[in-house]
């Protein structure tokens, strides 16, 4: 059940070093390695100047002020299709069990939609099993191998959602 007190919103400039912590927190909780993954991303620190282009977006979960989660979409890197990627969804514990992963991937999607996408493009790890599941229930399929180059090697799980008939 969603509380009252937690909202969706589009990143703003001041969000991001409170971001990049809650992302490298779930990392770290969840033994995610540090390299070939979100964690060594260079612009984790700044979230909001990657995604404030044309056909991107990054939502963030705030709870009374403090960022407990986010999930954004941006065009698949090196890839020709017209796919976007879904990145950098992750919650803290006190957002997990509310609906929130659900909220967030309506989110994303629908802004996806709007941006003229066709696909829908993830990577993943495999024992991330309550995202696995939330993926598949949304019509996410897996892939044999990755799509396009998000220098994110040691994810290992590869999936693929058609957003338009």
């Amino acid at each position: 059940m969603i509380s009252d007190t937690l909202r969706i919103r589009e990143i703003s400039p001041a969000d991001n070093a409170q971001l990049a912590r809650v992302i490298r927190t779930v990392l770290v909780e969840h033994q995610v390695p540090k390299i070939g993954t979100t964690y060594a991303d260079p612009i984790l620190d700044s979230l909001y100047e990657y995604y404030n282009k044309a056909k991107a977006a990054y939502f963030v979960v705030e709870n009374k002020d403090k960022i407990i989660g986010g999930g954004g979409i941006i065009g698949l890197e090196a890839h020709d299709g017209n796919v976007c990627e879904l990145q950098k969804m992750y919650f803290l514990k006190e957002a997990r069990g509310l609906g929130m992963g659900t909220k967030m991937l309506e989110c994303c999607l629908d802004r996806a939609e709007k941006e003229g996408y066709d696909f829908c493009y993830l990577e993943t790890m495999p024992y991330m099993k309550n995202a696995l599941k939330l993926y598949a229930k949304w019509g996410f399929e897996y892939l044999e191998a990755p799509m396009g180059n998000t220098g994110h090697y040691s994810c290992t799980v590869w999936m693929l959602k058609k957003l338009r008939q």
